[in-house]
């Protein structure tokens, strides 16, 4: 008994053939391969990011071994030599010893097969847990260095707090980060790079950590997005913001041995690179514990039948909160206070849908996508839930649209780490009214601009849809165009190689004038969008297409410029009128004793001639001589809902409903109104100030 006692305790050993931790030889790349023992570690950190926890205890059982630093360039053009042709983009990882990126998950798994064939031994991409376990080398600290980390493992890593902005690629004005793959001192077991230089794609699809001790995790059995791990040049080092408010605070520590991050299998990026490892794969997966959003529970296949009995007697409602939350789902998907951004629906079974981004900080890694949805008959919202998420990535412009008939999409930017200027364009669709979705797809993968999608589709009488995106991230510089021409399936983009149009009265160009651009069909065959920025004579610059979206004409509008924390909407009612909405500043409208007076804030107006005239204006204000204070949930959060005074600011968004009612989202609430409503108004004026020198 003693010596079967002794064996067990030696087993988890015995399978480590390379000798002591950090014994390390070199294969036929140069790749220094060290010996990682078996052995046990607490994985995660119930003080970092929510989904590091719960902290368990898991058992590696048998030992392996892992590259001593991650994948060069020069290594990897030994498979893929055209892979050269990439070095530099984003100005990151232009020599030989700097770590080969701009792979996805499935290039790094081919790499690791074809070096597997190359020299007879079992390569592949470490277990997410591997990885961890190798990165603490016996510690249990923040950082394999202790609670915090040396200043020489920081290449363009910044210290965050609220409210900050930080690059999503080096400088191309300033030298490129130096990222040698052994630069910095390795940990106990030698292991360079683990606490940023690039992150590293694991084997395990992303997802919650389950409760209780495991040996040897592979991680969930399927899933959307691959783990990465370490960080990269340009994560935010520590990010500590305190607050009394909980929606106000958080601490994340993006370089930690602990830190979470995941991307979609295809991405290829500046910041993902990988490392290989060697031995028998971990196959202790588990089922994924995500529990199914509220949004997407007991949704009815049923369709509604178009009435368009909201088209006749006048009606209004509002406003009514469509972002709900309580504690308990407050804390599930770590909301936050800044909610912007939204997007709305109506779908075939009667049921709105609103989705909108969720965060602390616009730039931040932390932003998210939540969904509510207004059931068939229901006068209020259901409890928010997370729409999408790709963990750490902050995908910014979103917009969701039913055709009416069989298919909802979902269209989003996606950075490859921050803030919203170099986007990816993504796209998923539902079949089923939002009840379960297809796994994202990339329609352009590479991070550049006008990728950032405005809440704005439209089918035209041509079969063809079409949706819009920021030309620039700057507050003016125009609006193009995503076009389909197959349903959905592929999607060019007319601007695409043509000059960047000047926005003057008469002129035309590929571009509509102005950013955050709704558009609409009045008539079949024409085009028409309002942009905020580029602004036309002291108005909302005017574009008109009459070729499918190729060129329009611009001009002014009947509607006073907007700026920073406002977005305008438009759709085109059944029967053909057009209903748009903004913000101004100043109104002249009459009150219920036949007065003029004064009225600031949103307001709706309506065109009955395919949108050359807005005749019919009218501002959503209370209306009851009574004053309410509402949440709107942007900048202003509070503001006081008057007979004067309606919401200051938002990002608008709308939809029609099978009833031909008008719904209109703020950042924070929703009026339900329809153009009778609009017309009964005593009439307004809007006031457009002359421009800077006239």
């Amino acid at each position: 008994m003693r010596y079967l006692f002794i064996a067990w305790i030696l087993l988890p050993w015995m399978g480590m053939t390379q000798g002591k931790p950090g014994t390390s030889d070199r294969n036929s790349l140069g790749m220094k391969m060290v010996s990682i023992p078996a052995g046990s570690f607490r994985m995660g950190d119930h003080t970092g990011d929510p989904d590091e926890a719960p902290v368990r205890d898991v058992r590696i059982s048998r030992s392996y071994r892992l590259a001593a630093t991650e994948v060069t360039n020069a290594q990897y053009e030994q498979f893929r030599s055209e892979h050269r042709l990439l070095r530099g983009m984003h100005h990151t990882s232009y020599r030989d010893d700097d770590p080969v990126v701009f792979v996805s998950w499935q290039d790094a798994l081919d790499f690791c097969r074809w070096l597997s064939k190359k020299e007879g031994k079992s390569y592949r991409l470490p277990s997410e847990a591997e990885w961890e376990y190798a990165c603490r080398a016996g510690s249990s600290t923040r950082y394999h260095t202790g609670d915090t980390i040396p200043d020489s493992y920081l290449s363009y890593n910044h210290k965050g707090g609220e409210g900050g902005y930080w690059v999503a690629s080096p400088d191309p004005a300033k030298p490129a980060p130096d990222l040698t793959v052994d630069r910095n001192t390795p940990n106990a077991w030698g292991l360079y790079g683990m606490h940023g230089n690039v992150e590293e794609w694991c084997a395990d699809w992303y997802g919650r950590y389950p409760n209780g001790a495991a040996s040897d995790p592979a991680g969930p059995r399927n899933g959307e997005f691959r783990v990465t791990r370490s960080g990269s040049h340009t994560s935010e080092h520590e990010v500590h913001v305190d607050h009394a408010d909980p929606m106000r605070s958080m601490h994340r520590y993006y370089l930690s041995s602990a830190s979470r991050m995941a991307a979609m299998p295809d991405d290829r990026n500046w910041l993902i690179g990988f490392r290989v490892a060697e031995g028998p794969a971990p196959t202790a997966f588990h089922q994924p514990l995500a529990e199914v959003p509220r949004h997407q529970r007991q949704v009815s296949q049923t369709r509604r039948q178009q009435t368009l009995t909201g088209t006749g007697t006048s009606y209004f409602s509002g406003p009514v909160p469509f972002i709900v939350v309580d504690s308990l789902s407050a804390r599930a998907m770590s909301f936050f206070w800044h909610n912007h951004q939204p997007s709305i629906t109506a779908l075939p079974n009667g049921d709105l849908l609103a989705i909108w981004y969720n965060t602390l900080r616009e730039s931040g890694r932390e932003l998210k996508i939540l969904a509510s949805r207004k059931r068939s008959g229901s006068d209020h919202w259901d409890t928010a839930s997370v729409f999408i998420d790709i963990p750490d990535r902050n995908e910014h412009g979103t917009v969701v649209w039913s055709n009416g008939r069989d298919s909802l999409f979902h269209f989003f930017g996606l950075t490859a780490a921050n803030t919203w200027q170099q986007l990816a364009l993504v796209m998923r669709y539902s079949l089923d009214n939002g009840a379960t979705w297809s796994a994202p797809r990339f329609i352009d993968p590479q991070r550049r601009f006008q990728n950032q999608v405005i809440a704005s589709m439209i089918r035209g009488s041509d079969g063809a849809l079409r949706f819009t995106a920021d030309a620039t991230p700057a507050s003016w510089g125009g609006t193009v165009v995503w076009t389909s021409h197959d349903g959905g399936r592929s999607w060019t983009k007319p601007a695409d190689g043509r000059p960047t149009p000047v926005f003057r009265a008469g002129d035309s160009g590929a571009w509509i004038a102005g950013i955050h651009a709704p558009i609409a069909e009045p008539e079949p065959g024409r085009l028409l969008a309002f942009g905020r920025g580029d602004d036309i004579e002291g108005t909302m610059p005017m574009s008109v297409s009459t070729d499918g979206g190729l060129t329009w004409t611009y001009n002014r509008s009947s509607f006073p410029a907007i700026g920073s924390g406002q977005r305008a909407t438009m759709q085109r009612m059944p029967g053909g009128s057009i209903i748009f909405a903004s913000f101004a500043k100043h109104m002249v409208c009459t009150d219920r004793s036949g007065r003029e007076c004064n009225v600031s804030g949103l307001y709706t107006a309506l065109s009955t001639d395919g949108g050359r005239s807005f005749s019919h204006i009218r501002p959503m204000t209370n209306g009851d001589g009574q004053t309410k204070m509402l949440d709107a949930w942007g900048w202003q959060h509070a503001f006081a809902w008057t007979d004067s005074t309606a919401e200051p600011k938002g990002y608008l968004a709308s939809t029609v409903d099978a009833d031909g009612r008008f719904h209109l989202l703020s950042s924070g609430n929703e009026y339900t109104f329809n153009p009778t409503w609009i017309m009964e108004s005593k009439g307004c004026r809007l006031t457009i100030p002359k421009p800077l020198g006239r």
